[in-house]
């Protein structure tokens, strides 16, 4: 996997990636403990609105962005995408009332939704062979799931000798960072799209999606791993402190057993996917998704004590694994149904809507979860997660793989 780093533009441009991963990480922690600050035990409340805004910001921004900076060149607007994350998160610390954080933050995440998408379109470009490609996905997932790990670790770390102010200092240097390796590389050239009004534009990535059925396929996948993450990043730390009567290093270490499950598929899926059509990697994980959220259910349900914890540390596991057979893929299937014209808007399309499905998932896990305990949560989006995986089966039908509409 790491031989893909040999390439000297990837390597930089995964190397910002690192670095404004880690960025993100110190100031999810920092904002937790800022909205305490502010709104003391309704801060929980203020972070739960941050980061609807958060979600909002990525389904409304990015096709507009993309429709918007169409014919403009890569790199200026990635480095201008960080110029801007750095700004706002040098401007946190100051804030002293709850509505400037909300501003705030929907002004870092529209920054996140223009450069993510346009990043996650440039790499087909920057690695044309397939194989390099795939390799490239799966260490972009580890470095995920490793800044899920790394970063609260690292934060502890910081805040045993400063402030939880200074931690925006190093969100501030994460995204500085990737600016300059951004500014650095030398990005290949690509063709700007055909001349068109801008409402087409808008609407080019949506319609390509719906007009393609590995890609209509597609969003019924994101819907399915949406259900899954939903109970894991709502409810984990409900479920260890309220339920089970953990502490927060338990819910630390559910969550470690999550990211373990993905960080392992991820190492293997390059060879895998020589072996195996990636239509029925991505199958199987979705199947397993909905499996594991009612072997949750069960586990709630019906033990108690050690066998309750190392059933659920197994779930999580699981769900972590099946989370990344599903979506580490993804993305080729996206390059193989766009071309360098096409695919910022095809991306910034699939950024969009899979966060859409987040702002279905989300609450309902969690006001279901605190109106009809966690079980009666989990079986729902079981059984949401099952409907996503029969329309999932009937796009893509078992034998062959369907690229076209």
């Amino acid at each position: 996997m790491l031989s893909v780093l040999k390439h000297p533009v990837y390597a930089k441009l995964f190397a910002a990636q690192v670095i404004a991963l880690i960025g993100t990480g110190l100031l999810t922690v920092a904002l937790g403990l800022l909205a305490f600050d502010l709104a003391g035990a309704n801060g929980g409340a203020v972070m739960g609105l941050a980061m609807t805004i958060k979600m909002v910001a990525y389904v409304a921004v990015a096709p507009v962005i993309a429709a918007l900076t169409a014919r403009l060149p890569r790199k200026p607007l990635l480095i201008t995408a960080d110029l801007v994350r750095a700004a706002v998160a040098l401007c946190l610390p100051f804030v002293t009332e709850a509505w400037q954080i909300y501003v705030l933050i929907f002004l870092l995440q529209s920054a996140s939704a223009t450069f993510t998408p346009a990043f996650q379109a440039l790499i087909p470009s920057v690695l044309p062979r397939e194989a390099d490609y795939t390799r490239a996905l799966s260490l972009s997932r580890l470095a995920y799931d490793l800044e899920a790990l790394a970063s609260p670790a690292l934060a502890a770390l910081l805040l045993a000798v400063m402030s939880y102010h200074n931690l925006f200092a190093g969100t501030v240097v994460g995204f500085l960072g990737s600016a300059l390796l951004v500014l650095l590389t030398r990005l290949p050239a690509i063709a700007p799209p055909d001349p068109s009004g801008f409402f087409d534009r808008l609407t080019r990535g949506v319609r390509t999606f719906f007009a393609v059925r590995e890609l209509r396929g597609l969003l019924a996948l994101n819907f399915v791993v949406a259900t899954s993450t939903a109970m894991v990043i709502v409810n984990t730390v409900v479920m260890v402190k309220g339920g089970l009567g953990g502490t927060q290093p338990d819910a630390a270490l559910l969550l470690g057993a999550n990211g373990a499950g993905s960080m392992v598929v991820a190492l293997v899926m390059p060879r895998l996917l020589e072996r195996v059509d990636d239509h029925r990697v991505m199958r199987w994980g979705a199947a397993l998704l909905p499996v594991g959220l009612a072997c949750a259910a069960a586990a709630l349900l019906w033990t108690s004590g050690a066998t309750r914890w190392i059933l659920l540390l197994a779930v999580w596991f699981l769900l972590g694994a099946a989370t990344s057979a599903a979506l580490t893929p993804s993305s080729r299937l996206l390059r193989r149904n766009t071309d360098e014209r096409s695919a910022p808007a095809v991306f910034a399309a699939q950024f969009s809507l899979s966060h859409a499905c987040y702002l279905v998932t989300y609450p309902l896990a969690g006001t279901l979860g605190a109106l009809w305990g966690l079980p009666g949560v989990a079986v729902l989006l079981a059984g949401l997660g099952a409907v996503g995986v029969v329309i999932l089966a009937r796009a893509w039908p078992l034998k062959g793989t369907t690229a076209g509409g």
